[in-house]
């Protein structure tokens, strides 16, 4: 009896040994590198941290398959915030959040809101509208195979951009002969009113104002208060040139081929949740950062809908333009996408002050 109580005991151990490492091994371990030229402070940084990260791991924990072991590289650690498009085509990171502003040759389609100022301030509106027109049109990703990456979904940081400077503006006017920053596309704006346009990126503005490199630049709030510019460009111009979808998360190519079909899934899904976050923390810290920029000693000085319209009407119709050149050396249907854009905008109830794509 002592010899076959021993053989069960044995037994019974290691089935319950065996069982163990099957239940264990079943879930393969993928390790991906997040990546982003930006901070960790910088607002779609930190909800990429706080949120994309976390609910990622929350819904592959369900099944218990899958689970991804992150690295994550922010703040120039692998690329710097000009470089992300090109480090993720060519592998420095495996997912990250592409700055697509400064893109404009290479993704003119995804800038194609930049194009149509003041026609929108509501990052939510936007970002839906240019997900469903990726979804509708396959140009928007053919953008991305050239780069060898994979949209997962773009999206606006931004609620409304206006021109913050070191001494006061108090007409349009004033800002003629003056040096403002801007990330690319929103230099048309200056052009037309005789600013100057200085290249830059938000890491640097601070430095670049200080310094005498510019006069001040075209931003909107939140990145105001979290970058401190407050400090160096007190006086803001409320222009409402609106917002556009300046970010995207994308996936090198190579590794989402390899992955598995859950975690695409979970990664598409998650983005799509992720952009809608930031577009309500973006309204949410707008009202916010306008109070603690007066609170902190600045200076408004709003448009009237007189001079917004004046403003929009000095531009050239860069909107239909950039679509002309699209088609031109791309073969992409711009025109076609920009009216879809502008009419989805008028569908959700939004009024541009120019119809960028009726002219």
């Amino acid at each position: 009896m002592n010899g076959v109580s021993a053989f069960l005991r044995f037994a019974a151990i290691a089935l319950a040994l065996a069982l163990l490492p099957v239940a264990a091994g079943a879930q393969q371990v993928i390790k991906l590198t997040a990546v982003d030229g930006y901070p960790p402070r910088a607002l779609w940084v930190k909800v990429f941290i706080e949120y994309f990260i976390p609910e990622v791991d929350k819904r592959l924990a369900a099944t218990g398959k899958y689970k991804i072991d992150w690295h994550q590289a922010w703040g120039g650690q692998i690329v710097k915030p000009r470089g992300v498009l090109e480090g993720l085509k060519n592998r420095l990171g495996d997912i990250g959040v592409v700055t697509t502003v400064f893109y404009a040759s290479k993704l003119p389609l995804n800038n194609l809101p930049y194009y149509t100022p003041f026609s929108s301030r509501n990052p939510r509106i936007v970002s839906q509208v240019i997900d469903e027109l990726m979804e509708q049109f396959p140009e928007f990703q053919k953008q991305f195979d050239a780069q060898n990456q994979v949209a997962l979904t773009n999206y606006s940081s931004i609620d409304n951009y206006g021109v913050f400077t070191k001494a006061p503006a108090q007409n349009i006017s004033d800002l003629r002969g003056r040096k403002i920053l801007a990330a690319g596309p929103n230099a048309q704006y200056l052009k037309a009113v005789g600013a100057v346009n200085v290249l830059g990126n938000l890491t640097s503005y601070y430095n670049d104002m200080k310094t005498g490199v510019a006069d001040g630049t075209v931003i909107w709030p939140e990145a105001t208060i979290t970058f401190k510019l407050f400090e160096v460009a007190p006086y803001y111009m409320e222009t409402d040139f609106g917002t556009g979808v300046n970010k995207s998360i994308t996936v090198n190519k190579d590794v989402w081929a390899s992955l598995p079909a859950e975690v695409k899934k979970v990664l598409k899904e998650v983005a799509v949740d992720y952009r809608e976050k930031m577009a309500q923390a973006a309204l949410d810290l707008s009202d916010v950062s306008i109070k603690k920029f007066k609170a902190a000693g600045g200076k408004i000085r709003t448009l009237t809908a007189a001079e917004k319209k004046q403003w929009a009407e000095m531009m050239p119709n860069i909107a239909m333009d950039l679509a002309k050149e699209v088609e031109k050396r791309d073969g992409y249907p711009a025109t076609k996408i920009l009216a879809a854009y502008m009419n989805a905008l008028r569908a959700a109830g939004e009024k541009p002050v120019r119809d960028w794509d009726r002219e």
